[in-house]
């Protein structure tokens, strides 16, 4: 009997750093994925958005069936500001599930990038799982880059979406597909049960294996201008 134990926690031992590579992987390819589309600046997000952005997730190869219309589940990350927008939290794993989204026909893989606009929709971002187009208005981002924020989408929506497939990049939407975080997924990466809304809110330091993810997203995002940044609720403003 001991020995059957011992043999239980040897494959246990093993396992775990297997899993937490899986997981680290996927934090890799989403910096990748964000890297290729800023790329081409002329068909990417527009600059001015990310910099003005809460929050930013990154779905890779989000898989969908169907003619049309169709299922759809991805994985993936997502980061958001802290340090009133001068930095940016530990990325936390999420999975998108359900609904349909536009006219592309197969099963083959669709990136998805979404970016949250503003403070009131981060904080909807961190309940355990919302619906976009519900919980919290979403529609497809301009692409470009010469495109504003001066459109009726961009003033209105809390969350703008984004989508590549087959080389081609543009604003998806996404209504009625629910976000929640992957929490076996970061107790890999952070080597314990962490609470989501503590990853996004800062409270939780990046593990070094992340830290690619965020020099990338610092890189296209940055620090929002101080000047500008609209304290979270319940931050304190200097006096």
């Amino acid at each position: 009997m001991k020995k059957l134990v011992l043999a239980f926690f040897i494959i246990s031992m093993v396992g775990y750093p297997a899993d937490q590579k899986k997981a680290l992987e996927r934090v890799d390819t989403a910096s990748t994925v964000l890297d290729e589309i800023m790329a081409a600046p002329d068909k990417g997000i527009p600059g001015d958005l990310l910099v003005k952005s809460e929050c930013v997730a990154v779905i890779p190869s989000m898989k969908k069936g169907g003619f049309i219309f169709g299922g759809k589940y991805g994985v993936g990350v997502i980061s958001c500001r802290v340090n009133n927008s001068r930095s940016w939290s530990a990325p936390s794993t999420i999975r998108i599930e359900g609904g349909s989204f536009g006219l592309q026909i197969g099963g083959a893989g669709t990136d998805v990038i979404l970016l949250v606009m503003n403070a009131r929709g981060a904080v909807k971002l961190m309940s355990s799982k919302f619906t976009l187009g519900g919980d919290a208005s979403v529609a497809g981002g301009p692409v470009g880059r010469e495109a504003t924020a001066q459109t009726d989408a961009q003033m209105h929506a809390e969350m703008l979406s984004y989508s590549r497939s087959r080389g081609i990049f543009a604003g998806i939407s996404l209504q009625g597909s629910t976000l929640r975080p992957d929490n076996d997924a970061n107790k890999e990466i952070f080597g314990k049960e962490v609470a989501y809304k503590d990853i996004l809110m800062g409270r939780v330091p990046a593990p070094p294996g992340t830290k690619v993810f965020l020099t990338t997203l610092a890189k296209y995002a940055g620090p929002k201008p101080s000047a500008k940044a609209a304290p979270r609720k319940g931050a304190k403003t200097p006096s």
